[in-house]
């Protein structure tokens, strides 16, 4: 059975009313698993990068409302002080994240690891950092447009359970989310930054990774 078949054709059917097929490469990829499985082949050097790196790092949020856009500054954060491995996606995913793993769901290359980074109110201390089980991702959140609607934790857990895509989620606790548009972090959540960004590096990067200032200084004096 395909992942395509696994998702059913009312996932598909709700996907498309949804808007969220949108890209050539997701529309091929859908003609693919409704017309005959095996009779098209794509070139995966067709398919989007985030699809054929081994790893993919997705920073989730939306930046317009405080702390939500935590995952958003993580990777903003990591592309301005380290280097990323060649073997890395490292991607700003912003409120589009359901439509990436849904690309994932039904491509067939697909990264063997996936982290999520985004911001969750879990009760905890604001600013605290932690590692959550994809399933344990709360149903709801503020941004209609989060990560944690229903859909999109499904999703992830195709990706882990049929897929074989190694899936973490790496949390922050929110503060008191904004109820209109109030862009910028708080300063609890905007000190977790940096200390999420060396966990990835620690995690996913090469283990010899170094922060840009100081690859620019053995650069310079060798």
């Amino acid at each position: 059975m395909t992942t395509a078949d696994q998702l059913g054709k009312a996932d598909i059917d709700a996907s498309l009313k949804a808007g969220s097929i949108e890209t050539d490469t997701e529309r091929k990829l859908l003609r693919m698993s409704a017309i005959d499985q095996t009779a098209w082949e794509i070139d995966p050097s067709d398919l989007p990068e985030f699809c054929r790196k081994p790893t993919l790092v997705l920073g989730c949020g939306n930046i317009l409302f405080g702390d939500d856009g935590f995952g958003c500054a993580v990777v903003d954060y990591v592309e301005t002080h380290y280097r990323v491995p060649e073997e890395v996606c490292l991607l700003d995913a912003g409120t589009s994240v359901r439509k990436l793993l849904f690309t994932l769901c039904l491509s067939s290359a697909r990264p063997q690891r996936l982290l999520i980074l985004d911001a969750i109110d879990a009760g905890r201390s604001p600013g605290e950092i932690f590692e959550i089980d994809p399933a344990e991702i709360p149903p709801v959140k503020l941004d209609d447009f989060s990560m944690h609607q229903l859909p999109t934790s499904n999703l992830l857990r195709e990706l882990q359970e049929s897929c074989g895509v190694e899936v973490r989620v790496l949390a922050c606790q929110t503060g008191p989310l904004p109820e209109e548009i109030a862009p910028g972090l708080s300063d609890a959540v905007s000190g977790a930054v940096p200390e999420a960004a060396e966990w990835l590096v620690h995690e996913y990067f090469v283990r010899t990774a170094a922060p840009r200032g100081d690859l620019c200084q053995r650069q310079t004096s060798a």
